[in-house]
């Protein structure tokens, strides 16, 4: 599928880490708008592309865009006003632990803006309201369950109502309840804000029941992309087995190693 007005343009990207090909010759197209989810096996490069949208990372070759910009060539100025407008939620949440529910929601306001603290005890109360949690406000971390934690967190990633909003496995950990709740708040939020959202997750059933598209990684490279149905119909092995949870296909359990018995063998030598 094709779209016209994207906010987010990858070309022929690649990223290593020293000798290890993470990202090999990737293109994507994130249109605006959109709940677009990245899937696929662990370790390969899912996580990574966040960090290089964001510009923590610099790709190895390629082009990213970001609005019409490309990200790895910002100076740090430019780059440091960009993240203004992106929010994330980071796996398990990342609250910061010593401040509490409100200041943790607070934090990116005060850092990237200079509005009086009246306005912005308004829009923290609003943010928290918006995932169920103003009573919550005075709360530290430490006394917040899982799932109330990762709707703090979703607070603090809309608090400036950004064009962009990544979330990095957002439903690790929780029982199917919190799960179900959150999954509603990041359709909802996405919906209300007109954000891109980008959804990197291993969670087949509830991605399949939120999000707009799909680009499945595998070795990474793009082997599938298309709407859940499209991804849930694909005739690619590996996407299959990973869509209907197979024990048995090219996904493997063993990471790669010399035959089990030679190696026991030259040990038994050595010794």
């Amino acid at each position: 599928m094709l779209f016209d007005d994207c906010l987010i343009r990858i070309d022929q990207l690649d990223f290593s880490y020293d000798d290890r090909a993470i990202l090999k010759g990737v293109a994507m197209n994130i249109p605006r708008g959109k709940l677009v989810a990245i899937m696929g096996n662990s370790g390969w490069g899912k996580t990574t592309r966040l960090s290089l949208i964001g510009g923590q990372l610099k790709p190895s070759r390629g082009a990213l865009l970001l609005d019409g910009k490309s990200v790895p060539d910002m100076p740090h100025a430019e780059l440091y006003a960009l993240r203004r407008r992106m929010g994330m939620l980071f796996q398990f949440g990342a609250l910061f632990t010593d401040i509490s529910v409100f200041d943790n929601v607070a934090y990116p306001i005060r850092e990237h803006t200079r509005l009086p603290e009246e306005m912005i005890r308004d829009m923290v109360l609003m943010k928290l309201n918006a995932v169920g949690l103003r009573g919550a406000h005075a709360l530290m971390p430490s006394e917040l369950s899982g799932g109330m934690a990762r709707r703090v967190a979703l607070a603090r990633a809309v608090a400036l109502d950004p064009m962009l909003i990544m979330y990095d496995e957002p439903f690790t950990g929780l029982d199917p309840i919190s799960m179900g709740v959150i999954g509603h708040l990041i359709r909802r939020l996405s919906d209300a804000l007109g954000a891109t959202t980008l959804l990197v997750t291993h969670d087949v059933q509830e991605a399949f029941g939120l999000v707009d598209y799909i680009y499945f990684m595998s070795d990474g490279e793009v082997v599938a992309r298309g709407t859940p149905d499209e991804i849930r119909a694909s005739s690619d092995p590996t996407v299959h087995q990973f869509v209907f949870g197979e024990a048995d296909g090219p996904l493997h359990f063993h990471f790669p190693a010399p035959p089990f018995e030679a190696e026991l063998m030259r040990e038994r030598v050595d010794a």
